[in-house]
């Protein structure tokens, strides 16, 4: 079974801008609660469905699938849960690892994420400079969340 294995941080400033590469998201949830949540998101003309299981420590299974660009637009128009998640996903290496950088739109606009794959719950990252609080274990920061509750720049 797949399983996304990840940590959470929060950015404190711009040091990770430098020679990152910059993709634009749009995404909406179908489903959202009772131990699941189905997602649809179109990144630079791909489009996908997504189904998370629920979250045990900084795992979950994870089972992502590309779909017809035009199903994901009609989904994310007439199906999805609003406010939809409008971010810009940055891809930045870091010592040898790929970090993601989430820079959040819309009604999240201001909030700025960082997350790092790892292949084991217990494997030892080091982090940058620009990571700051840890918020794997926040409900509130997971994008699920933040379409019932956004959590916007002040």
């Amino acid at each position: 079974m797949p399983v996304e294995i990840e940590r959470k941080f929060l950015v404190t400033s711009d040091g990770w801008r430098s020679g990152a590469r910059a993709t634009s998201i749009r995404q909406g949830y179908l489903s959202n609660g009772s131990g699941a949540t189905v997602r649809i998101r179109v990144a630079q003309g791909d489009a996908f469905i997504t189904v998370k299981g629920r979250t045990e420590g900084i795992a979950r299974a994870e089972f992502e699938y590309a779909i017809p660009l035009s199903d994901a637009e009609a989904m994310l128009d007439t199906l999805c849960a609003r406010p939809l998640i409008e971010k810009t996903r940055y891809a930045v290496e870091h010592r040898g690892r790929l970090w993601t950088v989430d820079v959040f739109e819309g009604e999240n606009d201001g909030l700025v994420v960082a997350e790092v794959e790892l292949s084991g719950a217990d494997e030892v990252i080091e982090l940058p400079e620009w990571a700051g609080e840890e918020v794997t274990d926040d409900p509130r920061y997971r994008n699920s969340a933040l379409v019932h509750a956004p959590l916007g720049g002040d």
